[in-house]
This record gives C-alpha cells, structure tokens and sequence, in this order.
C-alpha cells in the first residue's frame, strides 16, 4: 500500500511539472534560507560555549555616576583582585586580571615580524578558560619571562619546528620563551584569534606608570574574569561584591557610587548593552529577529504550496469522487495526499540542503561569520529531520484534509461546485505573504537609511586622506621633528602629529576636573586626549572660538582646547580664557571646537578635552598630500618609517576607513535583511506565477468567448490581473502599520536617528504592485493573446 502511494505520488509529481517545480522550487529556498538562519542563530547562542565552565565565569564590571548618568564600564582598577582574593576567596575559584583588554603586538623571533593579537593575563586564565595545550604546560604564564603561543601563531614563527623554549621578542624590547602552545579558540568567542598569552608580571614590571601611580585605585584600565566557586550563586556573589570598590577609593572618586557587578559569560556577546545602568539586551534582538523571518520565510513556502494544491482540487476532484466510488477510506486519501506532500518536502530538502552547502561561503562573508553545516552533529539532523516532517504536516494538511472531504455523487454527476468562498482561504494566505514580504522590505530600506543618515552626519572634521600607525617603539617619537621634515619635502604629507588615541575612538578619560559654578557633589567623567603641536591642522579639526595650540605661546603647556558639548555642559558664557582645575592644576582654555564624532556615529558627543603634551604618544597622524596619488604617499611614508623605525612592521591605517567600519554591524544586518527580503519576494512570486497559470487555465473558455465578441488583450489582461493587484493592496494597508511600529521600535535604541518618511511605504507599495503584475501578466497576457478556435472547438 505504501509503495502504491509512492507511486501515485511521483507520477503527479511527473504529470503537473510546472506545479511541481513551484512547489519544490519555493520549500527548496525556503527551507535553505530557514536552515542558513538557523545555522546563524546556533553560532549566537553558542558565543562561548566552547569553555568548559562558560556558565561559571564572569566579567568583573562596575556601574558608576557619571555627568548626571550611569554609566558601565568593563574595566576596573587593578587593587580590585587582590581586594577579593583576600576578602572573598570562597567564592571564586579563579580571579585573573587582564592589562587593557586585545591589541596588535609586535612578536619577532629569527628574522619574522608580525602583528599578532594578544594581551597580558594571570596565570589562572589557562585553568579559567580550559586552554587545551598542544604542547608544554598550562602552567606557563607562572613564569614572568615566558609566553604561550596558540597553534596558528606557533606554525607562522616555527613552521613545523617545536617552539618550547624558544625565544621571541616581544613589542622589540622583551624577550620571553615559548613556554606552550594551546589549541587556537573557536571563531565565536571573545578570544578568537588569540595569538599569545603573556604573563601579568611581565606588564607589571614593564609598565613604570602602574607601580608609580598616587592612587591605584583611580585607574580603570584593566579587565577582571572570575570563575566562581563550585557552591557559590552567580547572583548573591555579585550583590556580596556591589560595594567593595566604594569602601577602597578617596572621597571624590566616591562621589561616582561605583557599584561592583558580574557580567555571567553567556551574557557577554548577547547582552552586551547598558543604558542608565540597565541591561538592555544587545545582539539579542538580531537574534529574535533573524528567528522570525525564518519562521517566516518558511510559511511562505508552506502556504505556496497549500495553495498551489487546493486551487487544483477541482482537476482532482474526480478522480477522489471515482477513488471513493471504488472503496478507498476517507483517511487513505489523507495518506495519499500526505505521501505526495512529505515526498515533495523530501525533494526539496535534498535540494535546500545542497543550495545551502552552495550559498555557506556568501553568507560568511556577507554576516562576518565562520559557521559551517554541522554534518557530524545529531543536533542538526535530528532538528532538519524534524523541521522537513512538521513541514510536510503543515504543507500537506490543508489539501489532505480538503480534498478528501469530495462527496463522489456530487463530483461523478458533474454537479460538483467550487463554492463562492471556496477561494477566500487562498486569497487569504497570499494577502499574508505579501504582508511579510512588504514588512521586510520596508524594514530593509529603513536600517539601510539609519545606515546612510549617520554616514553622512557631520564628523567634526576631515577624516579623507587621514591616515593612523599606531607604534609600539620611542623611535619614531624621538625622531619627530626630522622624519615630519623628511615627509614634508617629499610631498608625501602636509601635516603630522602625535595622538594618545586614534580620532576615532577616545584614548583615556578623567573625571578631576573643576570649573567655576560646578556642583561639588556632581561626579563627572570626560574624555581626555593627549595631542601634539599640528593635531588640530592634521586632522582638520574646525576652530568656533579661540585659537589652537601653538609653538608661539609657551604657556600652552598648561593650555585646553575643549569642544562644544564641554563648553555647555560646563555652563561656560564665554569659555575662551576660563580657568579651570585638572586634578589640582590650573589649566586655561584657550579654544573651541565643533563637536567631533569620536566613537558611535549614532551616539550623543560626549565632553571631551584635548591638552597639549610633548610627552611620547604611540599614534601617529599623518594628513596625505591631494596632489601625489595614495599609494605614492603611503609609500613614501613606509621608506621613512622603515627607516627610523626599522624594528616595527609598517602598518597604516585610513581613519575614513576606520569610521566605515563602526557602520559594520548594521551594515551586515541590513545586507542579511535584505537578502531574506528578496527571497521572500521570490518566494511569493512563484506562488503568484502558480495562481495565475491556474486561473487562466480555469478561464481559458471565458478568455476565448470574450475575444470572439470582441475584448481587446488590454481588457481581457486587466480581467485577468486586477483580482491580484487587490490582494496586495490589501497586503500593503496591513503591513504599513506593522513596519512603521517595529521600525521605529527599533530606531528608538539609537540616540542620532532618521525619520521614517511617507515615501518609503509609496516606494514598497508601488514596487510590490509592480512586481506582482509582471509576474501575472506574463500568464495572463498569454492567454489573451492565445487563439479562441483551440479553446471553444470542443464545445
């Protein structure tokens, strides 16, 4: 009997050809896509998992106040783990500081130098994050003149050679021996590309700024992980801790309230945004989103295909009516038309599953991802095995259960009628995908407008032409005046300077500033950046009041630039000649100027400070000369910084480029977006082609009579399409709201935002109508051209 039905079912399949690729066609993309999201959804949720005790650490973070805000910060002062060594031990079974996070770091050994990242950690964070070792010991970072090496870092200096022992100097000023060799981590976790692990000690013992600082409660610059004891609560521990930073600092840093915090791993990458102190979620909501219009992307391959089956039901009808004449039972029908459906779903995946093994590699490059089809893993079958039979289920119900409800006297005596209502259900299900389709599309063109608004919001200054090489040597610092000649006369630049941070990011902050008419009990906290002679000029920064610093005053040792957001937040009337106090010196603006975005383009400018220092800073700016090409310039540039700094590879970096790349995330998002969008479009279009070969199929006769009297092709194609045109109008009223409520949801997390415009939903609504009528017309415009002897002679 089961054979029988796999019979019956291929050869339906082999007889309506067209039908069938619709229907293969549509689930076949829609489940790739729904897979291909899933794949994206599981590389999320699994964001570090891959250490052993995941849900046992945590990040040590402090809520502090700040201009009249919480704020959160990731970094705390280094005091902070002995504090809770000493005070807290059982508690945690790890507690492991880190120096200020990842950076590039130059790694040399024999005549190889490269960038390699990396930072500096106790060594518990071997034990902390179950490094898996290749080769030596986890016990490696014990020794302060030693270094552990990941796998890639170990075959790019040694090739196939054992590393141990070897010797490796470090930012070309310590050496330190291989002491391990661990397993490279996996690309979803915050330590992805780990290239080495250097001892805390080394830092401490290198670093004078650290053993010499007045108050080493004061600097925030380092990260604490914690693995908690095995008996310990992450939730109590974290309230037990709240207040211990608070009882250790001076009197004004208390006015801050800082609050201690764990920040558990899983919630690291998904939660990773605060607002006022509040968790708001992060990576998440891209997370339920993606997840929805998998769902779906997947019902509307489902409701192509319930459609596609009931409109047909009249072709079948006799042959149920003669099925049931001869015996057949009301569920075996039910299995029939299942079988068909379940075979149909079992093509389509076999073809969803090759589309997506085809479509990986774009996806990757497109999402910034390393996910892959998890072929060995249980997990994926059993869920694609699953997700194909719930399918089936859903795909095949609505025509199984219809079709076999036919009573064959009605359908053998030819008094068998499609009801006036009998196609509402079907009108119905394709106003819902045009709905969806629509939505998406609306939400793809307002995140691509989010994008373009804050690109084309004024920075402040000139970031073209910009270009950052951050140093990790003196040399090019104690040869400034003479490799800025050098550079000048070569025409390669026509300004440089020295920066403690790139323009885009802000390097320090400090919060012992005091202005006349402040409130001493507010706490503040603004971003404070160290610059040379020729910053301002360099990077084109605009002067509103005042002048910018200058070799011609020898007072601008003690001399504040300030921006405009400073200046009103300072309440200054007229900021240019103020006094005001830096940690108890007396400092005097001398300028002022216009508002610079520094780190998010979407974010509010922050008050920031800029002092003057000849002091060694490790960014140097160089502004290219417009007249010699790029590449000329940078050339010319990397001979002279070769020259001077021959122990540091030549690694330059374009600040336009550099701000492009903070649009990253919703750039992927709005690409991803709108690739599903097209998709579902494509989608929708193929059951709109099905439809329509089926109504003038069903009206063929119709079509002829009313070219025998007379009807033009125009007439007789506006017949044919209107009923379409007035399902996505429908379609479009609907998703108008929807797309505007979740829309301006979504542009509500961002303080610098667009406006969603009228013209947006014109646009959607008349390319959906459009792309509907070309997809019916090419039927209906057949049939009105077809000639009416063929359709009318058997009558």
């Amino acid at each position: 009997m089961i054979k029988n039905y796999f019979k019956t079912a291929w050869r339906n399949l082999l007889k309506n050809k067209m039908h069938s690729f619709i229907n293969i066609a549509g689930l076949s993309v829609g489940m790739a896509v729904a897979m291909l999201i899933g794949l994206w959804i599981w590389d999320e949720l699994t964001y570090n998992t891959s250490f052993k005790n995941y849900d046992r650490v945590a990040q040590v973070m402090q809520n502090v106040k700040n201009n009249g805000e919480i704020q959160t910060w990731e970094d705390t002062p280094y005091p902070l783990a002995d504090e809770l060594r000493k005070n807290y031990s059982n508690d945690f079974k790890y507690i492991v500081l880190n120096a200020g996070g990842f950076g590039n770091h130059i790694l040399a050994a024999d005549d190889k130098k490269l960038y390699v990242l990396g930072s500096y950690f106790e060594p518990q964070i071997t034990e902390l994050l179950s490094l898996k070792m290749v080769k030596g010991s986890r016990n490696g970072l014990q020794d302060p003149t030693s270094i552990l090496i990941s796998q890639k870092t170990a075959k790019s200096y040694f090739d196939n050679a054992d590393p141990i022992n070897k010797v490796i100097k470090l930012d070309n000023r310590i050496n330190v021996k291989v002491a391990g060799v661990y397993e490279d981590m996996p690309a979803n976790s915050r330590f992805a590309n780990m290239g080495f692990m250097a001892p805390w000690k080394l830092y401490f013992n290198t670093s004078s700024w650290i053993s010499t600082a007045e108050d080493p409660w004061r600097p925030n610059a380092f990260s604490l992980y914690v693995q908690l004891a095995d008996n310990a609560d992450m939730d109590k521990v974290s309230l037990k801790i709240r207040d211990v930073k608070l009882r250790k600092v001076n009197a004004e840093l208390a006015k801050k309230k800082p609050a201690l915090f764990l920040q558990a791993m899983p919630k690291w990458h998904l939660y990773s945004e605060f607002k006022n102190g509040i968790n708001i979620g992060g990576r998440i909501q891209y997370v339920y989103l993606f997840g929805i219009i998998g769902v779906f992307v997947l019902l509307l391959a489902c409701i192509n295909f319930m459609n596609l089956s009931t409109a047909r039901s009249e072709k079948r009808a006799k042959e149920v009516g003669i099925r049931k004449a001869i015996g057949s039972l009301k569920s075996q029908l039910v299995y029939q038309f299942f079988v068909e459906s379940f075979l149909c779903v079992f093509i389509a995946f076999v073809l969803s599953v090759m589309l997506l093994q085809l479509s990986i590699p774009f996806f990757n490059e497109v999402a910034d991802k390393q996910v892959h089809v998890l072929w060995s893993n249980p997990v994926f079958w059993l869920l694609s095995i699953g997700f194909s039979l719930i399918t089936g289920l859903i795909a095949g119900s609505y025509p199984a259960f219809y079709l076999s409800s036919f009573q064959p006297v009605k359908v053998l005596k030819g008094a068998f009628r499609m009801g006036s209502m009998a196609g509402l259900p079907r009108k119905v299900l394709v106003v819902i995908q045009f709905t969806v389709s629509v939505t998406l599309i609306i939400g793809t063109i307002v995140v691509f407008r989010q994008i373009q608004y804050a690109k084309n919001r004024p920075i402040g200054y000139n970031a073209n032409s910009l270009l950052a090489v951050s140093t990790v040597t003196p040399d090019i610092h104690n040869h400034f005046e003479v490799v800025n000649n050098q550079l000048l006369n070569s025409g390669a630049i026509t300004a440089m300077a020295e920066s403690d941070s790139w323009p885009t990011y802000y390097g320090s902050t400090s919060s012992g500033f005091e202005w006349p008419g402040k409130d001493p009990n507010m706490s503040v906290d603004f971003p404070t950046n160290d610059v040379s002679y020729d910053y301002g000029k360099t990077i084109g920064w605009t002067i509103k009041q005042g002048r910018d610093f200058s070799k011609a005053f020898a007072t601008d040792s003690t001399a504040l630039v300030v921006n405009e957001t400073a200046v009103k937040f300072m309440n200054l009337k007229d900021p240019v000649g103020q006094v005001i106090t830096w940690d108890g010196h007396k400092c005097t603006i001398i300028g002022v100027v216009k508002d610079m975005v520094v780190q998010s383009p979407y974010g509010q400018i922050r008050p920031a400070i800029y002092d003057l220092t000849t002091s060694l800073n490790y960014v140097i700016l160089l502004k290219l000369n417009p007249k010699m090409s790029a590449a000329d310039a940078v050339s010319k540039i990397e001979a002279v910084f070769k020259q001077y700094n021959p122990a540091q590879p030549f690694a330059g970096t374009f600040i336009d480029e550099e701000y492009d790349r903070k649009f990253g995330n919703e750039q992927r998002i709005g690409k991803l977006a709108s690739f599903f969008a097209g998709l579902a479009i494509f989608i929708s279009c193929l059951g709109l082609f099905g439809m329509a070969s089926f109504m003038v199929e069903q009206r063929v006769k119709e079509v002829g009579i009313r070219k025998v009297v007379g009807a033009s092709v125009f007439s007789l194609w506006r017949l044919l399409s209107l009923d379409f045109a007035g399902l996505v109008v429908i379609a479009l009223v609907i998703a108008t709201p929807l797309a505007y409520y979740f829309m301006h949801n979504w542009l509500q997390s961002f303080e610098y935002r667009s406006a969603i415009n009228w013209w947006i939903f014109i646009i959607t609504g008349l390319g959906a109508l459009l792309i509907t009528m070309l997809t019916v017309s090419f039927q209906s415009v057949k049939a009105a051209l077809a000639n009416p002897v063929k359709s009318l002679k058997t009558e």
